[in-house]
C-alpha cells in the first residue's frame, strides 16, 4: 500500500513539473505580444524609455519580481488605462513578457 501510494505520488508529480516550469504555459505569446504592442510600447516608451519601452522591464530597480507580480501589474495598468481586457488577454500580454523579458519558473 505504502509502495502505490508513493508510486502516485511520484507520477503526480513527474506530470505536474513540466506545467510549473512556465507560469503562463497557456499564453498565446504572439498575440501577446501583438497587444502590448498596441497598448503598452507608447507609454512605456514615453515614461520609461527605450526603443521600445522595454527599459521598464529592464531596469534594476524594478518591481515585478514574480509571475503573481507580472499578473498584478499588468491588471494595474489594465484598469488606470481602462483598457477593458479580458483576463485571458492579460495572461497573453504576461506570457510575452515573460518569454522576453522576465524568464520567471
Amino acid at each position: 500500500m505504502k509502495q502505490q501510494l508513493l508510486i502516485a505520488l511520484g507520477s503526480t508529480l513527474m506530470f505536474s513539473l513540466p506545467a510549473a516550469a512556465d507560469p503562463f504555459a497557456e499564453a498565446d505569446v504572439k498575440l501577446g505580444g501583438d497587444l502590448h504592442g498596441k497598448l503598452c510600447v507608447a507609454c512605456h516608451e514615453q515614461k520609461y524609455g527605450g526603443k521600445d519601452g522595454s527599459d521598464i522591464y529592464i531596469r534594476v530597480d524594478r518591481r515585478v519580481n514574480s509571475p503573481s507580480a507580472l499578473s498584478q501589474q499588468i491588471t494595474a495598468c489594465t484598469t488606470m488605462l481602462n483598457l477593458d481586457l479580458f483576463p485571458e488577454d492579460e495572461m497573453h500580454i504576461a506570457g510575452y513578457l515573460n518569454k522576453h523579458y522576465y524568464k520567471f519558473k
